[in-house]
C-alpha cells in the first residue's frame, strides 16, 4: 500500500526557501545602502558645484553679490543651502554649505574639496539672503570652499 501525500510544501522546505531569501537580503542591502549614499552624495555634490558656479559666475560678471540665493537659479533648495562669503580686497572666500544628510565620507570621495569643519568660513563672514544664514551653520553636515580673485 501506498502512503498518500498530502499536497503542498512541507515545513523543511518552506524553512529552506526562507533561508535562502534571507541570504540573498543580507547580500543585496549593503550594496542597496552604498548606492543610496552615493546617490545623496552625488546630488550634493552637484549641488555645491551649481551654487559654485553660479556665484563665480555673479561675481565675474556682475562684479556684486546676489541679493538672494534664488537670484543664482531655480530649484534652490534653500531649506537646506547656504552661502556665506567674506570680501577681501578683492578676493571672495566663499563657503557653500548644507543641513542635508548625506554620509561625508562619500561626500569627500565624490569632491575631495568639500569638507565638514565649519573653520573655512571667516569670523566677518556675510550671508547671501534667502538660504541658510549663520544661526543654522552649526548644523551644516557639509561643506564646500573656495576663493575667487575678481578684479
Amino acid at each position: 500500500m501506498r502512503k498518500q501525500r498530502k499536497e503542498g510544501f512541507s515545513l523543511v522546505e518552506l524553512m529552506i526557501v526562507l533561508a535562502v531569501i534571507a541570504a540573498l537580503i543580507s547580500t543585496i542591502t549593503p550594496i542597496a545602502m552604498n548606492a543610496v549614499r552615493k546617490a545623496e552624495a552625488l546630488q550634493v555634490a552637484m549641488n555645491f558645484r551649481v551654487l559654485a558656479m553660479s556665484m563665480e559666475s555673479r561675481l565675474i560678471l556682475n562684479k556684486n553679490v546676489p541679493d538672494n540665493i534664488r537670484d543664482l537659479g531655480r530649484d534652490i533648495d534653500t531649506d537646506n543651502y547656504g552661502i556665506a562669503y567674506a570680501d577681501e580686497e578683492g578676493t571672495y572666500k566663499i563657503a557653500v554649505f548644507t543641513t542635508d544628510e548625506v554620509h561625508f565620507s562619500t561626500l569627500h570621495e565624490v569632491l575631495e574639496a568639500a569638507t565638514n569643519t565649519t573653520d573655512v568660513i571667516p569670523d566677518e563672514a556675510s550671508y547671501i539672503p534667502g538660504g541658510l544664514g549663520a544661526d543654522e551653520l552649526p548644523e551644516a553636515n557639509a561643506l564646500y570652499y573656495f576663493e575667487l580673485e575678481v578684479y
